[in-house]
């Protein structure tokens, strides 16, 4: 938002520190030149409306942009952005076709009821019964693939095989989606499978409102008992910025009409549902804390009544890497009995463990249930998860230092060339200050700072940064905007990947202060 003639002035400002013709040694002048040559370039970019225009929206990569030698530079800048965002939408067209966003879920379900419900005098005249039998009665597992058509069309490939206690078949499906305005889309879906006959079916999405949009889903499944319709109709509205009401009626197999309110929170997820249909009414109430920590922590419980009886499940989920979150329900319900939940979401596939423990309200059921998973999770957390984050934490550290190493050694040498050159100016400056008794930068460290007891084994990693600080105050002022300090006059990255703080003691009318400072903070000194 600099103003022309504060570029201005920021450049004549530069061009005074950095003119080869103030500075006599030689090694001086080579390196004012080199820096002059920079500032000279910066400003060619800024003073001209229409590099500006794209540098300020999309920064070097704007001007660096495959395609851009064919924009005619008479343009304006309006025109200028227009055909960027041209060239920016045929590259995230290309980017398109090469995506087929793959979603997938395997569930595994495991009857452990052998554990909390066998008597023994059945297992007495049994061969090996001291060993409780764990078995997995059922299985699924789902994959769906989409392919890019063109910016509103896309193909969507999926299938589904599910098997329980032997008995067990599949379906594929495709379906045709088509965005047709910004206010809704359509689908076309065909399916079939062994255990089903072929399936039509057709889904419209509409936004009525900007608050409301209705979902519309018609099916017709072909079988040996002739022709079966269905269809399924959602009504949805924001009652609030945060809350949604939904309405849904559902006729065909299985009949029912559904309305809930979700309220969806920073910091919590409020679910009330009630259901009146055919085989199942039900009422439903359901809460989720989130945790504001790194590791997104969020514990949840809900009450589910109806006429198939009653379920309470409580549970915890954490984020244990980048891409992957764990997450464990415990299900107790009558007539239910006790179930143990185990879900891992890695990127775009779901890996689910259902657990059955027991058909009886058992309280040794519920207990382990509970604290089994708590004690296993903080065991592999602190003997597994975090020596391996931590190990791959350095790799990656390491590699981007190795990426890096060659321009964070130019620009180190740019760093102390700028100091030396600055020298001069900074004597100036500081008997400047000194007459007023202003503002006068007594040391100043930039980089990784460690005040932490838990880090005390990693090291300090700063640079010393009083003379670029101290070139900088104007008028007894420091103003430093929100960007990287290492791109000042003077700094450089002293660890690549870490986080970084600005640390200034100064003194202002004779008094000592101490700040400091993120990375990417303003900062302004002295503090009113």
């Amino acid at each position: 938002q600099a103003s022309q003639e504060e570029l201005k002035a920021a450049y004549r400002r530069l061009c005074m520190l950095y003119h080869p013709d103030k500075h006599r040694d030689p090694e001086l002048k080579t390196q004012a030149e080199r820096l002059f040559n920079l500032v000279h370039q910066a400003y060619e970019v800024l003073s001209d409306p229409q590099t500006r225009a794209i540098y300020d929206i999309y920064g070097r990569r704007g001007l660096e942009m495959e395609g851009w030698e064919v924009v005619e530079r008479k343009r304006t800048a309006a025109e200028i952005r227009e055909e960027f965002e041209r060239l920016q939408r045929e590259r995230e067209e290309r980017r398109l076709q090469q995506r087929t966003n793959p979603k997938g879920t395997i569930s595994v379900g495991i009857d452990a009821t052998d554990l909390f419900d066998r008597y023994d005098e059945e297992y007495e005249d049994v061969p090996g019964s001291s060993f409780p039998q764990i078995e997995i009665n059922k299985m699924h597992i789902s994959q769906s693939i989409e392919a890019p058509l063109t910016s509103t069309d896309t193909a969507i490939l999926s299938g589904n095989l599910s098997t329980q206690n032997g008995n067990g078949g599949g379906s594929i499906n495709l379906a045709l989606r088509r965005v047709t305005s910004a206010k809704g889309w359509g689908e076309l879906e065909f399916g079939a499978g062994d255990l089903h006959g072929p399936l039509f079916g057709m889904k419209i999405f509409r936004n009525l409102t900007p608050r409301c949009f209705i979902t519309t889903n018609c099916a017709l499944q072909f079988s040996s008992r002739g022709i079966r319709p269905g269809l399924t109709t959602v009504l949805a509205r924001n009652l609030d910025k945060n809350t949604m009401g939904y309405l849904q009626w559902r006729w065909g197999i299985q009949s029912a009409m559904n309305t809930s309110i979700v309220r969806d929170t920073k910091t919590s997820h409020f679910t009330v549902a009630m259901q009146l249909g055919i085989p199942h009414s039900f009422m439903m109430v359901s809460y989720q804390h989130k945790f504001q920590d790194e590791d997104q922590t969020r514990v949840k419980g809900s009450l589910k009544v109806g006429f198939f009886g009653t379920i309470v499940e409580y549970g915890a989920e954490r984020k244990i890497s980048r891409h992957s979150v764990l997450g464990a329900t415990v299900s107790v319900g009558v007539p239910q009995g006790v179930s143990l939940k185990i879900k891992l979401n890695r990127a775009s596939q779901t890996y689910f463990f259902p657990v059955h423990l027991t058909d009886q309200l058992l309280p040794s059921a519920v207990f382990y249930a509970t604290v089994g998973p708590l004690v296993i999770y903080f065991a592999m957390h602190r003997l597994v998860i975090k020596p391996y984050l931590r190990a791959q934490k350095e790799r990656e550290l390491e590699k981007q230092r190795e990426n890096t190493a060659s321009d964070i050694l130019q620009k180190k040498q740019e760093a102390e060339a700028a100091v030396r050159l600055m020298q001069e100016s900074v004597r100036r400056i500081i008997e400047a200050e000194e007459a007023r008794m202003g503002l006068i930068v007594v040391n100043a460290w930039y980089g990784k700072f460690v005040n932490d007891n838990s880090r005390k084994n990693e090291k300090v990693k700063v640079i010393d940064v009083t003379v670029p600080l101290q070139c900088l105050v104007k008028d007894s002022k420091l103003i430093l905007t929100e960007a990287s300090k290492a791109g000042l006059p003077g700094f450089y990255d002293p660890c690549v990947g870490e986080e970084k703080s600005l640390k200034v003691l100064y003194q202002f009318r004779g008094v000592l202060h101490q700040v400091m400072s993120a990375d990417n903070e303003a900062l302004r000194i002295p503090k009113q």
